[in-house]
């Protein structure tokens, strides 16, 4: 899971500058990593996984993060989507997530 957030949190800078503020919040079934940074094009939402897929490559991009987010989500029996979050930026949804209870 470490990885899965440090790709999401690395994206979200990349994309949305130093300046951008990344939230995470519980869904029903799972959680969600938002950010307020320029958000990602209905159109384009599904080729963000594909691997090689970036729009930075002349910052570095290699087009693997996401890819390896979708990827981990898989793995381990999630589903991941992407949609808009509140503030106009990109909201990556995870469901199908077991929380353990405190005290367990």
């Amino acid at each position: 899971m470490r990885h899965l957030f440090r790709n999401l949190f690395e994206n979200a800078v990349q994309y949305g500058g130093r300046d951008v503020t990344v939230r995470i919040g519980e869904l029903e079934d799972g959680f969600f990593v938002a950010d307020d940074g320029v958000g990602i094009p209905a159109a384009k939402r599904e080729d963000v996984f594909e691997v090689g897929m970036t729009t930075a490559a002349s910052e570095g991009g290699t087009g693997l993060g996401l890819a390896f987010v979708q990827e981990l989500a898989t793995v381990y029996g999630r589903s991941c989507r992407i949609t808009e979050s509140a503030s106009g930026g990109a909201r990556f949804e995870f469901r199908n997530v077991d929380f353990l209870k405190q005290g367990s």
